[in-house]
């Protein structure tokens, strides 16, 4: 129950941020053409993998969030004070021995995933890379995986997702909940925010901001020309769009933490100017695109978004975790696409460096379907009406045309799927079935058109099927 409500409050969260948006920011879109093309190439891929990994996986807890002291977290009656400490020295316990970065890369590759999304630092602070900025982290002497060599776990998934030819992107917070410039030990910490007003304090929150560039400087010059950069912390942000009240409720203060991103966005892309950069939740020229989490849009949206979600209920590693189906998988991938959307699917690995079976079989699965149906998602854009019913439209560059079936999960598939106002005319009666020799058949009355499937396909069919139109 209480993964659900913190799901919920995410949703909910999400909703407030994307809705009370300045009209300035949204004026502030990035305009320079090299990214613009390279968030283009990005639309291309569809589908991607996330992995938040880190101390807490050791715990089955929520990333993070269990050491946050607002009101709707639950810690089941500890101390918060001893439960802060006690999580905060995980980082002593923590060693990964059965990572396995190039069995990651083959089983993200084989899924049909082209790209992938790290977790660097959460905000606990807990840094999964090398870092010259604090020892709180997997290559920090306290450690016991620093000893090993492949301590520097961002460097080795780097390398490995790379080698397997998937786009590299990198996971930051903004916010640091272990830095005692950000969360200072002199006073309280009754939320997610800074502790203190930086206004009153600009010596000490100028550290915090240089302490954060210089991390940021880290990971995006330290591991090659990575293709995206992901931060995280969305209340960390120049300027508040929602209104008091709803600040309030938030728990934000009203304090303006503002750590440059002109100055982060500049020196990321001094040697790699295709970076595609993206802000969370704050808008403007830093979120080259958007993120619904834990979501899918009931519609287009007018500028480039991806569902970031993940494959259970919990982002981080719960060994009971329940995961979604491969039919709910490969759905919600279609739908996405239809949308005009990418598909950012995590799993959590668990403390010893292992993905959980239930989760290398639902990729597996789903890489099945993508051969034999990645024509339709891949390269492709929305196709009007973009969804109907249990159908799903989708079309490629060239202009090939695909109706996606969405098959129900008892096998029970209907006779026939019928839909109205496809953009274009349909000219074939009979039309290709991707993965079988048998074709469909299509008739028209009035507008509304009638896909029927051959008796076999029915009986072999499973999760969805690609028409070609």
């Amino acid at each position: 129950m209480k993964r659900i409500l913190f799901i919920l409050f995410l949703i909910f969260l999400s909703a407030l941020l994307f809705n009370n948006v300045s009209a300035q920011n949204e004026r502030d879109f990035e305009t320079d053409p090299v990214i613009l093309n390279r968030i283009s190439e990005w639309q291309d891929l569809k589908f991607g993998l996330m992995m938040h990994w880190g101390i807490y996986s050791q715990w089955g807890v929520v990333e993070s969030w269990s050491i946050c002291n607002e009101p709707w977290i639950d810690r089941k009656g500890a101390d918060y004070v001893k439960y802060k400490s006690d999580y905060q020295a995980l980082n002593k316990t923590f060693n990964p021995t059965k990572f396995d970065p190039e069995l990651w890369a083959e089983l993200a590759k084989e899924a049909g995933m082209k790209y992938f999304i790290f977790t660097t630092k959460h905000h606990d602070g807990f840094c999964m890379f090398d870092t010259k900025e604090t020892e709180y982290a997997i290559t920090g002497k306290d450690c016991p995986f620093s000893s090993n060599n492949k301590a520097d776990i961002t460097r080795e998934l780097v390398n490995a997702f790379r080698n397997k030819g998937l786009w590299t992107g990198l996971y930051f917070s903004k916010p640091d909940w272990h830095c005692d410039d950000y969360w200072a030990h002199e006073w309280a910490t009754p939320d997610r925010n800074v502790n203190y007003d930086p206004k009153k304090y600009p010596e000490r929150w100028g550290k915090y901001c240089d302490f954060t560039r210089k991390q940021l400087s880290e990971i995006t010059h330290n591991y090659g020309d990575i293709d995206i950069l992901w931060l995280d912390g969305g209340w960390v942000r120049p300027e508040w769009s929602v209104n008091e009240e709803v600040r309030e409720w938030l728990g934000c203060q009203g304090w303006i933490q503002d750590i440059d991103m002109q100055k982060i966005a500049d020196d990321a892309r001094s040697d790699n100017p295709d970076l595609i950069i993206v802000d969370r939740t704050v808008h403007g020229k830093y979120e080259n695109y958007r993120t619904p989490e834990q979501q899918v849009p009931d519609s287009l949206l007018p500028y480039p978004w991806e569902t970031c979600m993940s494959m259970g209920d919990s982002w981080s590693y719960v060994a009971t975790d329940n995961y979604k189906s491969t039919n709910q998988l490969v759905h919600l991938l279609v739908d996405i696409v239809a949308k005009g959307g990418n598909f950012l699917l995590n799993v959590g690995p668990s403390p010893e460096g292992t993905l959980p079976q239930t989760a290398i079989e639902r990729l597996n699965d789903i890489g099945k379907w993508l051969k034999i149906n990645g024509a339709a998602i891949y390269n492709t854009r929305p196709l009007l009406p973009y969804c109907y019913n249990n159908v799903r439209f989708t079309k490629s560059k060239n202009g090939q045309r695909y109706a996606i079936l969405l098959l129900p999960e008892n096998g029970l598939i209907p006779d026939n799927y019928s839909f109205k106002n496809v953009e274009g005319v349909i000219k074939t009666q009979k039309a290709t079935i991707l993965g079988y020799k048998e074709k469909a058949s299509i008739t028209k009355n009035g507008e509304e058109y009638t896909i029927s499937l051959p008796k076999n396909v029915k009986l072999k069919a499973k999760n969805a099927l690609v028409v070609v139109l």
